[in-house]
């Protein structure tokens, strides 16, 4: 063969060669997560954030998005998947489109879903099917809800949790603990969160979390918003269509989840239901029907378990919610027009003793030894003697107090802070625009039962009792109305009446 035929050849090789590379540069190469390179790792909040902005540029259909600040001083981040490319709330509505948030990181010593949601996305993002899966479907994860507790990096804030080998602090910047705070909105992450959530407006809401108490076999269990607290059409769908779907399809994957054991004393004795008020996050995005669930993976078994349970959680809720997405919009539709034809709204609630469920659960024989510090008997679990059996679930609750929806309130402008908390949330106002005098009925508070120290700042009254009374009262102008029959009525007659 003549040298100018093989240099020829050597050529053509040499191209080939180029053009193949430059074939493999143009795919995203699979990008690890920190926890996929070191199993017992989970990401600091500054290594969540860089690996956001990798999936940003590799992929184009995810967005990291700065949303508002923190105590912490650093910003609140949300990390889109909308394969339309919108990323935008107003065009996610428009195209009625099914919308997802997942919180993680509220309490960052519990971590597993900051480096689950890291997988997800991009599993997601990288896979060719997802065009399909999700065409009707929009993602909204939040990397780290806790910014100042996920820089308070330690190993010791949570003993007896197995991993990872470092993690974040449970309070925020300013020690507030943030599954409080969704009402009262005394952290900057809150007032933040509020105003994501109201622009998003999701349909199903996950919030991510790591238990502690009992010792049983799963390794993760599940809040779910508690049926009695959502609209009649939207608690029956949850429960007897939602919960069991998700139920199978975690034991498919291979992590068979049980409720979350709220215990009496010992899971033998049965369960309740977890009751979640306002102040926690599924009881907050309750008052705006969106349907919640806190999976909480069991402190004691390995992190990297925890983590991957996590991860099939929200592969499973988010495939079947999307083949749902008819349905489930549907639904809220019809629970949105239940709350706003209701005369009177609950704002109380008791667990029901005598309405009794059951499920099988996988425990430990729950026995008493002495303690080798105090000699007294102390609860402990023997792994040595596990069990399949049926327990009691108590998931019924009914309404205590029940309040007639007004009109509508009145808000002197000198409420600021109460008038804020409402914008943040869609609240629809309207300015008196002269002053006048208007007959209202005002409460007066007659009794109530105060702790000794406050919580979270601030004092937890009880036993709220009240009169009210009918009089002309002068309002003046720049003072604001705010109706009622809307899609926030529920919402607005908790954070507005003493008693709720």
């Amino acid at each position: 063969m003549g040298s100018k035929v093989k240099n020829m050849l050597r050529f053509f090789a040499i191209c080939a060669s180029i053009t193949l590379s430059i074939q493999l540069c143009a795919q995203p190469t699979k990008l690890f997560t920190p926890f996929e390179k070191k199993a017992n790792y989970s990401a600091a909040y500054a290594e969540a954030i860089d690996y956001y902005k990798l999936l940003d540029k590799a992929y184009p259909n995810g967005k990291l998005v700065e949303v508002g600040t923190t105590d912490a001083g650093l910003p609140l981040h949300t990390f889109i998947i909308d394969f339309d490319q919108e990323f935008s709330p107003a065009a996610a509505k428009a195209s009625e489109k099914l919308i997802i948030l997942v919180n993680n990181g509220i309490h960052p010593g519990e971590p597993c879903g900051i480096d689950a949601s890291m997988m997800v996305a991009r599993n997601i993002l990288g896979d060719p099917g997802s065009a399909e899966t999700y065409k009707e479907v929009v993602l909204v994860i939040i990397p780290v809800y806790n910014v100042g507790g996920s820089l308070n990096r330690g190993a010791f804030s949570r003993a007896n949790q197995n991993g990872p080998e470092l993690h974040g602090f449970r309070g925020n910047a300013k020690n507030l603990d943030l599954n409080r705070d969704f009402i009262k909105c005394d952290s900057r992450n809150a007032r933040t969160f509020n105003q994501i959530f109201t622009a998003w407006t999701p349909e199903i809401f996950i919030d991510n979390h790591t238990s502690n108490g009992a010792d049983y076999q799963h390794t993760i269990t599940l809040i779910a918003t508690q049926k009695d607290k959502l609209a009649p059409t939207q608690g029956a769908y949850l429960e007897q269509f939602m919960l069991p779907a998700l139920y199978a399809g975690m034991q498919e994957r291979g992590w068979e989840m049980c409720p979350y054991v709220y215990a009496r004393s010992t899971p033998d004795e049965g369960i309740a239901g977890f009751l979640d008020l306002p102040r926690y996050s599924s009881g907050y995005t309750a008052l705006h029907h969106a349907i919640g669930f806190m999976p909480e993976t069991h402190m004691l078994k390995p992190f990297a378990d925890r983590v991957r349970s996590v991860e099939a959680f929200m592969q499973t809720i988010f495939t079947w919610s999307a083949a749902n997405r008819t349905t489930i919009q549907g639904i809220r539709k019809k629970a949105l027009a239940e709350i706003q034809s209701m005369d009177s709204l609950p704002i109380n609630w008791a667990i029901n003793p005598t309405e009794v469920d059951s499920f099988p659960f996988k425990g430990y024989k729950a026995s008493y030894k002495p303690s080798q510090i105090t000699g007294q008997d102390r609860l402990y679990y023997d792994r040595d003697q596990p069990y399949t059996k049926n327990i009691a679930l108590y998931n019924t609750y009914q309404a205590t107090q029940k309040v007639a929806k007004p009109e509508g309130y009145i808000i002197p402008q000198a409420y600021h802070e109460v008038l804020d908390r409402l914008r943040w949330n869609g609240v629809q106002m309207e300015e008196i625009n002269q002053d006048t005098t208007i007959e209202v009925q005002q409460y007066y508070i007659e009794s109530y039962k105060s702790p000794e120290t406050p919580y979270e700042n601030h004092y937890l009254h009880r036993n709220v009792e009240v009169s009210t009374v009918e009089r002309n009262w002068h309002f003046r102008k720049g003072d604001w109305f705010i109706p009622l029959g809307t899609d926030k009525d529920a919402y607005i007659v908790h954070v507005l009446e003493p008693q709720a």
